[in-house]
């Protein structure tokens, strides 16, 4: 076989691999809740992330709008993907603000980048972390937001304590999660959470829960505060 079409192969099976690797997590179970952690979505779905539907069926612009977020904050998107709501938090916070992009996907990082630059921001900052470290600044941070992607977690108070560490004090801490109360939704079930589980974990490592809005169509937006 030619060296070229061997090294081809290698890093085709590399990336199947870590695909695979990175799916074939979630079979774990939250010691406080009781709750199953969903697999990992790979990098091969993020088509599904910029979906046309998703406007109506998520309204990410009124999510975002709820949360009064300010000319200058420094804020991270952990579970960027592609960067769909990394975006929107770049024009937001604007020039004076800050926007750190985390995911533990390089490819995802890619596509981030590209969406970037084909934006001309200059604002956000990607991060590559890890399952258990988002690797976020320590203390600057004045909101982490986090839509559909709490759940896969699969060191879910190992990430918490790390980006408690990532926060300012009085920061704040969003989740946006399909709602597990709503059988209807049609959205798996480990792929969903109810406010009782994310109280119950989040609350579990030194946050509080202050507001849960139920405006959009499918998730709770759930915001938890650091004292």
């Amino acid at each position: 076989m030619h060296k070229h079409v061997r090294f081809a192969v290698l890093v085709a099976a590399l990336t199947m691999a870590t695909g695979l690797a990175l799916l074939a997590q979630g079979t774990g179970v939250h010691p406080i809740s009781g709750r199953r952690f969903a697999p990992v979505m790979g990098y091969q779905g993020a088509d599904w992330l910029d979906r046309g539907e998703r406007i109506e069926e998520e309204n990410p612009d009124l999510a975002l709008r709820a949360l009064n977020i300010p000319a200058g904050a420094i804020v991270a998107d952990v579970g960027a993907g592609s960067g769909y709501m990394s975006v929107r938090l770049a024009k937001l916070v604007g020039p004076t603000g800050k926007v750190y992009a985390n995911d533990i996907q390089p490819q995802m990082l890619a596509m981030l980048r590209q969406r970037i630059a084909q934006e001309r921001l200059t604002n956000i900052e990607p991060v590559l972390g890890t399952y258990d470290d988002p690797r976020l600044p320590a203390g600057v941070l004045d909101l982490i937001l986090m839509v559909d992607v709490y759940h896969e977690f699969q060191e879910p108070q190992q990430m918490l304590r790390r980006m408690r560490e990532a926060l300012k004090s009085g920061g704040r801490m969003v989740l946006l999660e399909y709602r597990k109360e709503d059988p209807s939704i049609p959205i798996k079930f480990e792929h969903k959470m109810s406010v009782r589980e994310a109280r119950m974990e989040l609350e579990a490592e030194g946050f509080v829960l202050s507001k849960v809005e139920e405006m959009l169509p499918r998730q709770h937006i759930l915001i938890f505060t650091k004292p």
